[in-house]
């Protein structure tokens, strides 16, 4: 069973590169072929680097608002923090009782802020940019 035919329908031949090398062109040897993946991702790159050489607005970063999406951030990366916390079992070696958890949920804000500060995540940025309208 040729399994190379399965699945030529959906590809996009000019998002997959390797997908080129299955058509007819390719087969039969013409060199057109390689010149016209040339030039396609050529266009591409000049696509890329022409939206990347846009200039974002500098955030004041002791601006409320910016504080407001850094709280966000903060309590999301928590959130993540809780959540991976949870999918491991706890041996009960050690029963922690309320005090324990309190402080287990302190230190997780504390690791929550820390990672928004020096993690460099975005989400902040993105929020204000976003409540602001300077996208």
């Amino acid at each position: 069973m040729d399994i190379s035919a399965l699945g030529n329908q959906y590809l996009d031949y000019e998002y997959v590169p390797f997908s080129s090398a299955s058509t007819p062109e390719v087969q039969s040897g013409t060199t057109g072929a390689f010149e016209k993946l040339l030039k396609k991702a050529q266009e591409k790159e000049t696509f890329n680097t022409t939206f990347s050489s846009v200039k974002k607005t500098p955030i004041d970063k002791t601006d409320k608002l910016y504080e407001a999406c850094m709280e966000l951030e903060t309590f999301m990366i928590k959130n993540l923090i809780k959540s991976m916390r949870s999918t491991v079992q706890k041996t009960g070696l050690i029963d922690t009782g309320f005090a324990g958890e309190v402080y287990e949920d302190m230190l997780y804000d504390e690791y929550a802020k820390t990672f928004a500060q020096n993690a460099n995540f975005g989400f902040a940025e993105m929020a204000y940019r976003e409540l602001t309208g300077t996208r």
